[in-house]
């Protein structure tokens, strides 16, 4: 044990982190600091005093605050000990300032138990005793109380270990009144009450006022699990159906979340409900999952704004489909009005839908529809009106209860006699008059959520919500009882069934893979992958070879995905053949035919030595050796050829699954530069007619959604809990805001089918100028039915074409073997720098996903020697819950070693067929826990048989998602790559990773050398939190700056003549600094020079000006940075300049 110090503060710190009186009083001796253990042991003068709860809590909030401290105990006794780091220890102290929110640790560490803080036998057991006492509301606890009982719904859970070594369990309960956090303090030994989201208990316990939180909880002595409430019943003999209901996807306007709707109608006993969304029909695809899944029949339906020219107010409309037909003219119809007649929002001209009526049930809508406002201003021509519609609605009287007060409408009685004389027209016509409920929220407590979304919009009446909630069929009838038994019977159950029968089985997105159409695409695919793979390994195969190119050409011409490995063969070939390299992403790189066909350099097969002469060939099917590459250098034993080593043992079934039907998503990484190139060239191989953008939906994320309820109840004077704000919150995140593409995503659909058949379309947050369209859904509701190809925009594609520039090397004829390469991830010595002039003791700055904090860390900890290890790193760093808590903690407690922790999601499979167990249980068991699912007691159990370690178990249980190797191995390509031109060619490797970054690099200051970069460095870690964006991505250009100087690059200043416009340049061992890389010369005036420049030098300032047609502002730009020294101001001056020279 190394040394322990002792600190004796000046004042007392534990004030700073409590109002509490008692805490304020208490002096402390002296605190202890055990620099290795990381630990504080503070002595407190006096008697004990205070509740253990009260010091678990302080001892929680220190570690939380404290990055240096992991351990905090308080005795009450005094012990002595001198101390030479007292110094540093009062510094931290002094600088300590507590922050309002909470950061969760799950940090394990060795702790050491406080006899104080033991809970005995006796208190464990007590935990779970009877509470006979009665629950209050819990909207009524608003100051701190004893012996207080709560019943309510778990709506919140979270279990954390403290650095003190107690864990304490919280979980927040909601009784419909309001919420309150409860909180349970146990020792690492106690067992642990199973507390589970969505249970009901009864609590007992002390309301305390938590000083870090700064509000009330509930300090648990009993919990018991109880009984939740009778849900809500529809008793009538006969259901209702609801045909007018809107769900978060109606913009800002439905808080309703469509499985939720869908669930409730089917418990209800209902026998089918309407989506009829404003305008869109973007819950359709989740609400056919739904309809599956609580076996209920969904109506798909929009609720449209109809005009009858383009200066019309829209009234509203419903449009419900009742067959295949109706679903195609519906998407139709949503297309055009997003397309063509958008303005304000999506309107569908009364000719367009007369053209497109087939197949579709037209219902008159709310009081905004036009068969409405016809009754309520007594139009003589509603009889005429109300003929367009098959069939009428009527609501309920709260739901229009907002007009009372106007012209036409004086009191209720007004409202019901507008329902009966729609009524009345229903029987003239002979239509059916239904009653809906145009839902928008569940119940009626869910109304708040309205609220505060049309608040947070600026809505001056939002407070005056609507009852637009879900109703039983009881509840309806006695809704409309005023027009009697009979008629209300009608109204409510009759006319919304009758149409619901019209209403055939659909389903929203044909189901099964619909591929572009490609002549002969079997045939050419599979010719293509014996070609290459002969060439590559012989004529006849090696039997590992052979019976896994077929065993995959099996599953994917099976299957029909011979289009799609194709259609990516041909991207790739063309953005080859254009200079381009193309990058892999995903499990794409787990085919071993999507290798041999070229899409990507990825090899899967097991590690391997292969002779490029005579074929001879070994592999490595054990676990030998992670990746080919590391296989030592050797030669031919049969004709004495340098070797080739390659493969990386990645499973087929983690790309399609174990029966091989998976649809393939092949993500491309193109260079950013020729994204729009290949998304072009895209349309010309299938017609652009043919090719769509695929489509993406932005809803509220927590942090916006937090924002209109902070909002709301701020300026209503509302003050919550945290435990009601989060629920409250809860409650609007998914609510949609805009629509928005995919950055690269491309849906294709086959010749002989009309998008249309699949979803509607329309343009980018309904922007004409986008010049693009997207499909109406997202994309990932039609992944299965459609093919999507991924050309996605990507900057290692433009690296490796911009280091071949620069270079004149291939990238891929460099050596990945290369030891000095290999060392830049490890250390700083091929560099030739110290960590004191770059601030890191691992080369791997600026390097493709190798070069933020988070990773040069583990590549501290790690110390990586071998491509296998960079791949593991890669997996470590991309998955969740995969390195931190997890690896990291077993290679540090030296349980196992770096090479044999989970990194990526093929790992799992791989370990456990070397294990002996049978591939289809390794495959689920890869599946399971890469989807952060856990495993079952069974999976436990057979792991064990097959002598899986615990270790390896109980990380299963920890990770939450697992990175693909294939995509791991792609990424660790370019970055090896990019290391070796640091290395080898470090002007070449700094000017394009400058050149990629250009937006965040400032000539000014980098041309004024070390010193000045060092103080715009200084002055950004000066702003903390207030730092942008831009200043935190300028900081790191400068961190590549810096390593550049101190390896003896020379950055040369913006030149007018010879600076490319975006380029930095590299002229030997010096960086010719590119126009936009000056602040206030943006791209587009850079390029303006260039271009006039090529017309002869500018004779002066105001020449440059006229010929590139740039502002005053780059002119000052030019001119601080000494560009334009010996211009003239004027063509005038410059002439007389001339003729004096004459």
């Amino acid at each position: 044990m190394g040394s322990v110090y002792v600190i004796k503060p000046e004042q007392n710190v534990l004030s700073r982190l409590t109002n509490d009186p008692l805490v304020r009083e208490v002096q402390i001796k002296s605190i202890e600091v055990d620099p290795e253990q990381q630990s504080w042991k503070i002595i407190l003068m006096g008697k004990p005093k205070g509740t253990q709860q009260l010091w678990d809590q302080l001892a929680m909030q220190l570690t939380q605050q404290i990055n240096a401290v992991k351990h905090v105990v308080f005795e009450w006794e005094e012990p002595t000990a001198p101390s030479d780091y007292i110094a540093y220890m009062d510094a931290v102290i002094k600088n300590f300032t507590p922050q309002v929110t909470i950061t969760a640790t799950s940090e394990t560490t060795q702790n050491s138990k406080n006899n104080n803080g033991r809970r005995t036998r006796k208190q464990r057991e007590q935990i779970t005793q009877i509470i006979t006492e009665q629950p209050i509301a819990c909207e009524n606890i608003l100051t701190e109380q004893s012996n207080v009982v709560i019943l309510g719904e778990v709506i919140a859970y979270d279990k954390r270990l403290l650095r003190s070594g107690k864990i304490l369990i919280s979980f927040d309960i909601w009784d419909h009144t309001d919420s309150i956090t409860c909180k349970l303090f146990l020792d690492a030994d106690d067992e642990v009450p199973e507390v589970k989201i969505g249970d009901w208990l009864k609590v007992k316990g002390d309301v305390q006022y938590q000083t870090y939180e700064q509000e009330l909880a509930l300090i648990v002595q009993h919990l018991n699990l109880a009984e939740p409430p009778s849900p809500l019943s529809d008793n009538a003999e006969v259901k209702r159906v609801e045909l007018h209901l809107h769900t978060k996807m109606s913009g800002l306007d439905g808080i309703l979340d469509v499985q939720e709707a869908i669930k409730q109608a089917a418990k209800w006993g209902h026998p089918a409900v309407a989506i009829t969304d404003h305008g869109v029909v973007q819950a359709f695809p989740a609400a056919y999952m739904a309809s599956k899944k609580y076996g209920i029949k969904v109506i798909y339906g929009v609720e449209g704004y109809l005009i009858d020219n383009e200066k019309d107010h829209p009234y509203h409309i419903i449009l419900l489909a009742k067959n295949k037909t109706g679903l195609k003219n519906l998407y139709k119809l949503v297309s055009f009005a997003h397309l063509d007649y958008f303005y304000r929002r999506p309107r569908i001209p009364r000719d367009l839908l007369q053209q497109h009526r087939e197949g579709l049930i037209v219902g008159s809508a709310c009081e905004q529809g036009e068969v409405y406002q016809a009754a309520l201003r007594q139009d003589p021509r509603l009889p005429e009106i109300a003929r367009f519609y098959d069939y009428l609605e009527i609501q309920p009287l709260g739901n229009n209860e907002f007009l009372i007060g106007t012209e036409r409408v004086r009191c209720i009685a007004d409202l019901e006699d507008i329902n009966r004389r729609i009524c009345r027209l229903g029987e003239e016509l002979q239509l059916p008059v239904v009653a809906t409920g145009d839902v928008h929220f569940l119940r009626p407590e869910d109304g708040v959520y309205r609220t505060i979304l049309l608040h947070g919009q600026g809505f001056e009446d939002a407070e005056r919500q609507a009852p637009l909630y879900f109703r039983t069929t009881e509840e309806m009838l006695q809704e409309f009882s005023y027009l009697g038994p009979e008629l209300a019977y009608k109204v409510v159950v009759v006319g919304p069934n009758e149409i619901a029968a019209q209403v055939e089985e659909l389903v929203p997105i044909p189901q099964g893979l619909h591929p572009p159409i490609v002549d002969n695409a079997d045939e050419r695919l599979k010719q293509v992958c014996y070609e290459n793979a002969y060439k590559k390994y012989g004529n006849p195969l090696p039997t590992l070879v052979a019976e896994r190119l077929e065993r995959e050409l099996n599953a994917i011409i099976g299957n029909g995905y011979a289009a799609l490995y194709w259609t990516a063969r041909q991207l790739v070939k063309k953005s080859n053949e254009d200079g381009y390299m193309v990058g892999s992403r995903g499990s794409v790189g787990s085919s071993f035919a999507a290798t041999m066909s070229e899409i990507t350099e990825v090899n899967p097969l097991p590690p391997h030595y292969l002779c490029p002469k005579c074929h001879y060939h070994q592999f490595f099917t054990n676990g030998e050796v992670g990746s080919g590459i590391d296989l030592p250098r050797k030669n031919c034993p049969e004709c004495g050829t340098p070797l080739d080593r390659d493969g990386f043992d990645i499973p087929f079934e983690v790309f399609m699954g174990f029966k091989g039907d998976k649809v393939p998503d092949i993500d491309l990484n193109f260079s950013g530069e020729y994204q729009a190139t290949i998304q072009k060239y895209t349309e010309e191989l299938f017609g652009k007619d043919y090719v769509f953008r695929a489509g993406t939906i932005g809803t509220l994320a927590e942090k916006t959604a937090y924002g209109f309820v902070k909002n709301y109840l701020d300026e209503t004077k509302q003050v919550k809990r945290k435990a009601e704000i989060n629920r409250m919150v809860k409650r609007i995140v998914g609510v949609k805001r805009t629509t928005g593409q995919h950055p690269g995503g491309m849906i294709v659909v086959p010749r002989n089918m009309e998008i249309y058949d699949f979803t509607p379309v329309q343009y980018p947050a309904n922007d004409p100028k986008s010049g693009v369209v997207t499909t109406h859904f997202e994309f990932e509701f039609i992944h299965d039915s459609l093919v999507k190809l991924d050309n996605l925009g990507h900057n290692g594609p433009t690296m490796m074409r911009l280091f071949e520039e620069f270079s004149g090397v291939k990238v891929t004829e460099i050596p990945m073997d290369d030891p000095e390469t290999m060392q830049v991830f490890s250390g700083l010595g091929p560099l030739g720098v110290t960590e004191a002039q770059i601030g890191t003791s691992v080369g791997s700055l600026g390097l493709p996903e190798f070069g933020t904090g988070f990773t040069r860390q583990m590549l501290e900890d790690i110390r990586p020697t071998t491509f296998a290890d960079l791949v593991a790193i890669m997996g470590l760093s991309h998955g969740t819950d995969v390195w931190l808590n997890n690896a990291q903690n077993l290679i540090r407690d030296k349980i196992t070693d770096f090479k044999n922790v989970i990194a990526c999601r093929d790992d799992i499979m791989v370990y456990l067929l070397h294990c002996g167990m049978d591939s289809s249980n390794a495959f689920r068991i890869m599946e399971q826990v890469r989807k952060g699912k856990g495993l079952s007691e069974a999976d436990i159990q057979l792991m064990k048989q097959h002598n899986v370690p615990e270790w390896y178990i109980e990380s299963c249980f920890k990770i939450k998602y697992l990175f693909p190797k294939a995509h791991a191995v792609a990424y660790a390509f370019t970055a090896y790559r990019a290391a070796y031109f640091k290395v080898h060619y470090p002007a070449v490797f700094y000017a394009t990773y400058l050149t990629l970054d250009i937006e965040n690099v400032n000539a000014d200051i980098i041309i004024q050398g070390e010193k000045r970069v060092k103080a715009e460095m200084a002055n950004i870690l000066a702003k903390g939190n207030e730092a942008t964006a831009k200043d935190n991505n300028m900081y790191t250009v400068l961190e590549i700056v810096m390593e550049a100087l101190a390896r003896g690059i020379e950055f040369l200043p913006v030149d007018l003549y010879k600076s490319d416009s975006r380029k930095v340049i590299p002229i030997g061992n010096k960086l010719l600094l590119p126009l936009a890389s000056l602040d206030g010369v943006g791209l587009n005036a850079a390029n303006a020079i260039v271009e006039a420049r090529q017309q002869g030098e500018f004779i002066s300032i105001e020449d440059l000006r006229q010929r590139a047609k740039v502002s005053k502002t780059v002119i000052d730009a030019l001119a601080n940075h000494n560009c334009l020294k010996g211009l003239s101001e004027t063509n005038q001056l410059s002439l007389f300049s001339d003729i004096a020279e004459m």
